[in-house]
C-alpha cells in the first residue's frame, strides 16, 4: 500500500529531520499548499526547501501527531505544537504516488496567532537559508 510505504518515510523525515532522502522521496511535480504563501509551491527542489525549514521550525520538540486518517493515497495527519510558547495546531493532507513518493502536501494552522508566528519563524529560516 503506497500510503503506508509514503507515510513510514514522511514520519522518518519529521521525526529525524533526514533532509538526505527528502529529494528522493518527493515526486519531480510534488506541489505545497502553504498556509502562508497564496500560490502554491512547485517542485521538489522548492518542495523541498519549504519542508526542511517547516521540520525545524514546526516539527520541533513540542511537535506530536494527535491523529491520522488514511486510505490507499491520502493521509490526513492533524498534530500539535508549541512555538515561542504559542499553541500551534494543524493538519498535514497528503497525497502519495502509486510508489508511495508525496505529490502533494497541504498544511492547514490555526489559531491566526499560531499562523502569524509559523509565518514570521519561516520567513526568518528562508531567509538564512537562501544568504
Amino acid at each position: 500500500m503506497n500510503t503506508l510505504k509514503g507515510l513510514e518515510t514522511w514520519h522518518e523525515f519529521v521525526k529525524n529531520k533526514n533532509h538526505e532522502n527528502l529529494g528522493d522521496f518527493l515526486d519531480d511535480e510534488a506541489v505545497l499548499y502553504s498556509p502562508i504563501v497564496f500560490k502554491p509551491i512547485e517542485g521538489s527542489f522548492m518542495v523541498s526547501m519549504y519542508l526542511m525549514a517547516a521540520a525545524e521550525i514546526i516539527a520541533n520538540n513540542n511537535f506530536k501527531y494527535v491523529r491520522e486518517v488514511c486510505d490507499d493515497e491520502n493521509a490526513m495527519l492533524e498534530f500539535v505544537t508549541e512555538i515561542d510558547g504559542i499553541s500551534v495546531e494543524g493538519i498535514d493532507m497528503i497525497k502519495f504516488t502509486k510508489e508511495g513518493k508525496l505529490k502533494e502536501i497541504k498544511v492547514m494552522i490555526r489559531p491566526l496567532k499560531a499562523v502569524n508566528v509559523v509565518h514570521q519563524k519561516m520567513g526568518e529560516y528562508l531567509q538564512k537559508m537562501n544568504s
